[in-house]
């Protein structure tokens, strides 16, 4: 019965394996969503919109008009702290208002928090197992984080959604629309969130696998003195 339970706490549970699942996915998603620029795109069937489509980072215009000199436009696709191009640190605070740097600062973190957890699912699966020390620590350490993570990811699409296509930010604001960088940013998240009530229901049944062996060798060896 011991030799028994004791294969049964090496053994992983479907909960982890799981949980690594969703969290190769949203890892996927939410890398995507920080590179690229579609959160917020214009509708292409409008010939005389200012803006193309913007990002985190990075914002693309097709004729947006520089509001401290007239004579000024931008064109093309630029990186918010593009330091060459004459004029762009003067449109900077208009770009990247107080929500747009929440956004920034929430989401980043998510994405932090996707690194460290990437490896720390690394060891997750290829290094430690139940039987070692230390590795319901590991699962602990590894929900936690993806919890916030997930939560900041969260904050930041939330935020985005409630102010990023309102009045007076982008032009031709009622032509725009959330871009698929928005969509995997969402799913990326909720997927991310996911995945720690995974890893917690993870700890849960190994913290409970290694009490029932603790009890069970207890047992044995009160039977053997007996």
């Amino acid at each position: 019965m011991v030799e028994y339970r004791r294969s049964e706490g090496k053994r992983r549970s479907l909960a982890g394996n799981v949980g690594l699942g969703f969290f190769a996915f949203s890892f996927i998603l939410i890398f995507i969503a920080f590179c690229t620029t579609s959160w917020l795109v214009s509708d292409r069937r409008i010939t005389g919109a200012n803006m193309n489509r913007l990002g985190l980072w990075t914002h693309c215009f097709r004729s947006l008009n520089n509001p401290y000199n007239k004579d000024q436009f931008f064109v093309g696709c630029r990186w918010l702290y593009d330091p060459f191009t004459s004029g762009y640190d003067e449109i900077r605070g208009l770009l990247a208002p107080g929500f747009m740097i929440t956004t920034q600062i929430f989401f980043t973190f998510c994405f932090l928090a996707g690194l460290v957890c990437a490896i720390l699912s690394l060891l997750y699966f290829l290094c430690w197992g139940p039987e070692q020390d230390h590795f319901t620590t590991l699962v602990q350490l590894n929900s936690y984080i993806l919890l916030a993570g997930g939560l900041s990811g969260g904050i930041a699409v939330v935020v985005f959604a409630i102010f990023g296509n309102r009045n007076g930010w982008m032009p031709g604001h009622e032509n725009n629309f959330f871009g698929y960088s928005f969509v995997l940013a969402c799913v990326g998240s909720v997927s991310m969130l996911i995945a720690a009530s995974l890893f917690l229901t993870d700890l849960y049944i190994h913290k409970k696998k290694k009490k029932e062996l603790k009890e069970s060798q207890s047992r044995f060896n009160l039977e053997a003195r007996g």
